[in-house]
C-alpha cells in the first residue's frame, strides 16, 4: 500500500448544524506508526482515541455561539496531512425571558465555577459509554438546547441554554444517560448557588454529562455508574424557578446539543 492510500478520513454528520458534535474518524493502515493521528480545527488541536482496529476518532464540538460557514479540518498522521472542508449550517434558536427572584439571581462564585469548569475539561482516554444515550428523566421537555435568554430583562450576549430541561415532579428519578464515572458532586449547602445540587458523570474521551437542580443525590465522586442507573432526583435547588432537571452534555469542554447523542448515538 502506498502512503497516499494509507490515511483515510470519515467525517459525520456530513452537513452539521450549530450545536452538533462532529465525529472525525481516521483509519491508519500502517501498523508500524506508533503515534495516533491528530485533528486540527482553527487554532485548536484535538487528540484522537482508538475506537477499533487501526481506527481513531476525534470529537469536535460546535455551539450556537459559533459562526456558520466553512470549517477547515486538518488531519495529520502516518507522515501525511489531509485538509478537508465541512459546511457548518446555521440554525435558528428562539429567545426566552427568565425572571429570577431575589436570592436566585446571584452571580456564580469562583469556587463553584472552578469546580464545574474543571469537570467540563476532563479528558479520560478510556471510553465508558456504549450506544445512544438514554433519557435522564421522564418529565416533559420544557426548554430545548440553544435557546438565547433575557435574564431579568437583560440579554445574555454570550449565553445559550446549554442543555435540555425536563419538567419532572420533585423527587422523580434522574438516571445516568450513559455509563461513566461520577466526577462531580456539588451541593447547594456547600456553595453551589447556581447549579444547586449537581452530579457530573465523565463518560471518557472528553465527553461528560451534568445533572442540575437536584433534590437528592444518590452517588458519590468516584462511583462507576451504568446507563439508566438512578443518580438523584428532580428538584429546584440553585438558580431555578421551579422543579425541573437541567441535563447538559459537554464535548471537549463545550456544551453541545445532547439530542443527537440520544437518537443517533456516537460510537
Amino acid at each position: 500500500m502506498t502512503p497516499a492510500q494509507a490515511l483515510q478520513v470519515q467525517i459525520t454528520p456530513t452537513a452539521p448544524q450549530l450545536g452538533d458534535t462532529i465525529s472525525v474518524v481516521v483509519r491508519q493502515d500502517n501498523l508500524e506508526v506508533s503515534s495516533s493521528p491528530r485533528v486540527t480545527l482553527g487554532q485548536q488541536t484535538f487528540d484522537t482515541y482508538l475506537i477499533g482496529p487501526n481506527r481513531f476518532r476525534a470529537l469536535l464540538p460546535t455551539t450556537p455561539l459559533d459562526k456558520p460557514g466553512t470549517l477547515k479540518i486538518q488531519v495529520s498522521g502516518e507522515g501525511q496531512v489531509k485538509n478537508l472542508a465541512v459546511q457548518l449550517r446555521n440554525r435558528s434558536f428562539p429567545t426566552q425571558s427568565i425572571w429570577l427572584p431575589p436570592g436566585k439571581d446571584e452571580d456564580i462564585s469562583d469556587a463553584e465555577f472552578n469546580r464545574v469548569d474543571a469537570f467540563k475539561r476532563l479528558v479520560t482516554p478510556q471510553k465508558f459509554w456504549r450506544g445512544p444515550f438514554v433519557r435522564p428523566n421522564q418529565g416533559e421537555i420544557t426548554t430545548i438546547y440553544g435557546i438565547r435568554r433575557y435574564y431579568n430583562g437583560v440579554f445574555a450576549k454570550d449565553y445559550y441554554h446549554s442543555g435540555v430541561d425536563y419538567a419532572g415532579a420533585t423527587g422523580s428519578p434522574v438516571v445516568a444517560a450513559a455509563a461513566g464515572r461520577v466526577a462531580l458532586v456539588g451541593r447547594e449547602s456547600q456553595g453551589f448557588k447556581i447549579n444547586g445540587n449537581v452530579v457530573g458523570v465523565d463518560h471518557g474521551q472528553g465527553v461528560q454529562t451534568i445533572y442540575l437542580h437536584l433534590s437528592r443525590i444518590n452517588v458519590k465522586e468516584g462511583d462507576m455508574v451504568r446507563a439508566g442507573q438512578v443518580i438523584g432526583a428532580v428538584g429546584s435547588s440553585g438558580a431555578s424557578t421551579g422543579p425541573h432537571l437541567h441535563w447538559g452534555l459537554y464535548v471537549q469542554g463545550k456544551a453541545v446539543d445532547p439530542v443527537p447523542w440520544r437518537y443517533q448515538g456516537m460510537e
